[in-house]
């Protein structure tokens, strides 16, 4: 090998730069941004097992719509509302007792069998109430913002400090409220209570008799 094949060699070795890595797009796994996107400005229920559930303890349930919907406190959203709960109260082992309507979502003091009761009650309710306000509002899609949250009620306090909450929910709110009583929240249970803790905490009259309900709200 000559002298000047030697000179060339070494210059291209000397001039030679590493290829820089390419980094390729990746799908999955904890990165920022990655995860289901927040569909209402509160925090979204984190995604956990639900704790196991008999007939003998009641929930409490809060359900939140989506920021699209309309005031559910309205004339034209709650004739909807109520309809539905009418419908859905009793079914699946699953029994809605008290509801409070606000103008984003609902508090529903509910019993069921077991933990499937529940979710199976629960959807049925949020269907029905999907359907119907997305007749109304002429559009499709998504209506609820989440997961519903629970909270399960297992002392004779608890159970009467949520149905306390439920039924004054809207002076939580700050609804203007005229005379007694709220028109979007339930006076008497829709369907008689069945745990031991739910019918010790109800005042007589929360738990005597059916509503009927009559879409009276303005």
């Amino acid at each position: 090998m000559n002298a000047s094949l030697i000179n060339i060699c070494s210059i291209k070795m000397s001039t030679w730069k590493a290829q820089p890595e390419m980094k390729l797009p990746t799908w999955g796994g904890k990165r920022p941004g990655a995860g289901r996107k927040r569909l209402s400005p509160r925090p979204n229920v984190v995604h956990r097992t639900r704790p196991k559930l008999t007939r003998h303890v009641p929930v409490h349930i809060t359900l939140r719509v989506q920021k699209h919907v309309w005031n559910m406190r309205s004339q034209r959203c709650f004739r909807i509302i109520e309809r539905s709960f009418l419908a859905g109260c009793q079914q699946f082992g699953f029994r809605l007792v008290h509801f409070s309507t606000q103008r984003n979502h609902f508090h529903l003091v509910c019993e069921a069998e077991n933990r499937r009761a529940l979710s199976r009650g629960i959807q049925g309710l949020a269907i029905r109430i999907a359907k119907g306000l997305n007749k109304l509002m002429a559009r499709s899609g998504g209506v609820f913002a989440d997961r519903y949250h629970q909270r399960l009620l297992r002392t004779p306090a608890e159970v009467k400090h949520a149905l306390n909450y439920v039924a004054h929910n809207a002076r939580h709110h700050g609804q203007p409220l005229e005379g007694w009583g709220d028109p979007f929240t339930s006076s008497t249970a829709l369907v008689a209570a069945q745990s031991w803790l739910l019918k010790r905490a109800m005042p007589g009259r929360l738990q005597e008799g059916v509503r009927v309900l009559t879409s009276k709200a303005g």
